[in-house]
C-alpha cells in the first residue's frame, strides 16, 4: 500500500467504508451501556480491577450466575472477554446494526467449533481520551482472550504504556503533530484535542486499519468529519521517520517499538512481533529516534516518547551502572532533552517480560531458544541491565538559547498522574527564569512542598534536612544549612538577593563561593519546581 491509500479495507482489520454501519454500531453499543462507568456498575469493583489485570474468571462467573443476559453482559463476554455468545443474544445485543452488520464490518465470525455461537475477531473497549465523551477503541485479541501465540502484526490495544505516555504527554495548542507508530490510534484521539491537523504513521497496514476503523467509530467524539477525515488526519505506511521526510511538526508523541530483540542472520519481517519490535539490533531504534527526531521538528517544537536503553557493565565491580551512558551519547548538539528512567530490570528480567508478552511460553522449546538467544545477544554487547523510561526532546527556537539543557534524572517510586502538566510547568518555569533579574525576584515556597529535619537523639542540629514534594515528580532535595533557611525565609517580603545577602553575613563567614553556591542551589530549586515566583494580583 503507498500513503495515498485510505486503509478502509486492509485484510484481517475490521472495514470502515460504511459509515452506516459504523453508525449503527455506536448507537448500539451506547444503547447498551459500553462505558467505563457502567462497566465497573455491573462487574463491582473487584471484578473489574481483576479483568483490568486481563484475568477473567470473576467477569465470566458473575455474568454466567445471571438469568438473561444483558446486552452489556453479552458485548463483554463478546469484546472483552474473548467467548463465544449465541445467535440470539447477538442480536438482542446489536438491534440495529445485526449480526450481519458484525459480520460485515469484520467484528465477529461463526465460532469453528461450537454451532450457532459467535466470537469476536477484535478486542473493543470503552477509552477515556481527551475528547468530551468516551470512545471505542478496536485491537487486536490479546493472548488472554484467544488461544496460541500473537501474530505477528498483532496490533495492541489499550496497554500500560499507551496510557502512560498519554498522561505524560505536554499538551500545547500546536497547528501540526505526529503520532509516530501509531498502533490502534492511542496518542492520535488524545492529540486531536489540541492539534489542527494529526499524521499519524505505522509500519504496519493492518494497524492504519484499525486506527482508520476506530477515527471512523467515534468522529463525533473525536469532532472529525467523516466525509472529509484527511481534512484533520493523515495515515501514512512506512518506517520510523521515512513517511515524514521534508516536514516539520510542532509536537511529535511516539510509543515506539522500543523492545530490545535478539537479531539472527537470515530473519525475515514475518517473523518480528510488529507492534514491540523496530527489527534494530540493540536500543539502537531509540538511539535513531532521539537523534533524528529534532529534524522532524518545527523551531521551538518538542517531542515525548517513551524508550529503552542497554546499561553497561562498568568496567570494574568497584564502579556503579551508569544508566544515561547511552542516552547522552545520542543527543545532537543544541538539542534540550529531559530523560526520566523510571524503571531497570535484569536481562533475565527483561527476557521473561518480553517472551511471556507475546505468550512465547506456551511453545516451550521455543521459549527455551529464544531465552538464550536474549542472554546471548546482552551478552554480546556487554549488557547489564536495561533502563525504560520517559523522553522529551526540543529543538530550541534559538541554539545558543537552551533554558533546560539537558537532563537525566532516575525516578522510580510513584509519581502523580497525569505527569504532563507538571512537566510543562517545570519546563515553563525553566524557560522564565531570567539569571539576570533573578536577584530582584520574590519567591515563594510551593504550596506541595513540605520539609524534614532528622538528627540524632540528643543533637544539638539537625545532620539531614530534606525538602520534598507531594505533587508532580515527588522529588526530594537534600539542603545544607543556608539552602534550608533560604527556603524558610521564601513568603514573597524580601528579594532573593537580600535574602542571599542576609545568609551570607549570618553563615558565608568569608567564604567567597558561598553565595554562589547559594545561588545554584537557588536555581535548583526554582526549575525543579520547589520555589515559585510571587505573582502580583493586585
Amino acid at each position: 500500500m503507498t500513503s495515498k491509500e485510505n486503509y478502509a479495507t486492509v485484510p484481517d482489520a475490521p472495514r470502515s467504508d460504511n459509515q452506516e454501519l459504523l453508525n449503527a454500531l455506536a448507537s448500539d453499543l451506547e444503547r447498551g451501556r459500553f462505558s467505563h462507568e457502567a462497566i465497573i456498575e455491573f462487574l463491582g469493583e473487584l471484578a473489574h480491577e481483576a479483568l483490568m489485570r486481563d484475568q477473567l474468571i470473576p467477569a465470566l462467573r458473575l455474568i454466567a450466575a445471571q438469568e438473561e443476559p444483558a446486552a452489556l453482559g453479552t458485548i463483554l463476554c463478546l469484546f472483552m472477554l474473548g467467548r463465544e455468545v449465541t445467535q440470539d443474544d447477538l442480536e438482542a445485543a446489536f438491534p440495529t446494526l445485526s449480526r450481519a452488520g458484525l459480520e460485515t464490518l469484520g467484528l465477529v465470525e461463526e465460532h469453528p467449533e461450537v454451532s450457532g455461537s459467535f466470537r469476536a475477531r477484535v478486542d473493543l473497549r470503552p477509552h477515556a481520551s481527551d475528547a468530551d465523551a468516551e470512545i471505542w477503541v478496536a485491537s487486536d485479541l490479546g493472548a488472554h482472550q484467544r488461544a496460541g501465540v500473537l501474530r505477528h502484526d498483532h496490533v495492541l490495544g489499550i496497554g500500560q504504556a499507551s496510557l502512560t505516555l498519554a498522561q505524560t504527554t505536554i499538551r500545547p495548542q500546536v497547528e501540526s503533530a505526529l503520532d509516530l507508530g501509531t498502533g490502534c490510534g492511542i496518542q492520535l484521539f488524545h492529540l486531536l484535542s489540541h492539534a489542527k491537523h494529526v499524521v499519524a504513521t505505522d509500519i504496519s497496514a493492518r494497524a492504519l486499519g484499525f486506527t482508520r476503523f476506530n477515527l471512523l467509530l467515534n468522529h463525533a467524539a473525536l469532532g472529525l468529519n467523516p466525509r472529509d477525515l484527511q481534512a484533520r488526519v493523515q495515515l501514512r505506511l512506512g518506517s520510523l521517520l521515512e513517511p515524514v521526510v521534508g516536514e516539520q511538526f510542532d509536537l511529535v508523541v511516539s510509543n515506539p517499538p522500543f523492545v530490545i530483540t535478539p537479531r539472527h542472520s537470515g530473519e525475515s519481517e514475518d517473523e518480528r512481533f510488529t507492534y514491540r519490535d523496530g527489527g534494530m539490533p540493540g536500543d539502537s531504534l531509540v538511539a535513531t529516534l532521539v537523534r533524528e527526531l529534532p529534524r522532524v521538528l518545527s523551531p521551538g517544537g518538542s517531542a515525548q516518547m517513551l524508550a529503552n536503553w542497554e546499561i553497561n557493565e562498568p568496567e570494574s565491580a568497584s564502579q556503579e551502572l551508569v544508566w544515561s551512558g547511552g542516552p547522552r551519547s545520542w543527543l545532537i548538539p543544541g538539542v534540550e532533552a529531559w530523560f526520566i528512567q523510571r524503571e531497570q530490570v535484569s536481562t533475565t528480567g527483561y527476557a521473561e517480560t518480553w517472551l511471556q508478552d507475546a505468550s512465547q511460553g506456551r511453545d516451550r522449546q521455543a521459549f527455551t531458544k529464544q531465552y538464550g538467544a536474549y542472554l546471548d545477544d546482552f551478552a554480546s554487547r556487554n549488557v547489564a541491565a536495561i533502563g525504560f523510561g520517559m523522553v522529551w526532546l526540543r529543538r530550541p527556537k534559538n541554539p545558543s538559547v537552551t533554558p533546560m539543557g539537558q537532563l537525566f534524572e532516575e525516578i522510580t517510586y510513584p509519581i502523580e498522574q497525569p505527569i504532563g502538566p507538571y512537566l510543562a510547568a517545570a519546563i515553563h518555569s525553566a524557560d522564565a527564569l531570567d539569571l539576570e533579574t533573578l536577584g530582584d525576584t520574590h519567591l515563594v515556597v510551593a504550596e506541595d512542598v513540605t520539609e524534614e529535619r532528622h538528627q540524632r537523639p540528643g543533637a544539638e542540629h539537625p545532620g539531614v534536612i530534606l525538602l520534598r514534594q507531594g505533587a508532580g515528580l515527588r522529588r526530594t532535595e537534600i539542603m545544607d544549612t543556608a539552602l534550608a533557611g533560604f527556603v524558610s525565609a521564601c513568603d514573597g517580603d524580601l528579594s532573593v538577593s537580600a535574602l542571599v545577602g542576609a545568609l551570607d553575613s549570618l553563615l558565608g563567614e568569608g567564604d567567597t563561593e558561598f553565595s554562589q553556591r547559594l545561588y545554584e542551589g537557588v536555581i535548583r530549586l526554582i526549575k525543579r519546581g520547589f520555589l515559585l515566583e510571587m505573582r502580583n494580583n493586585s
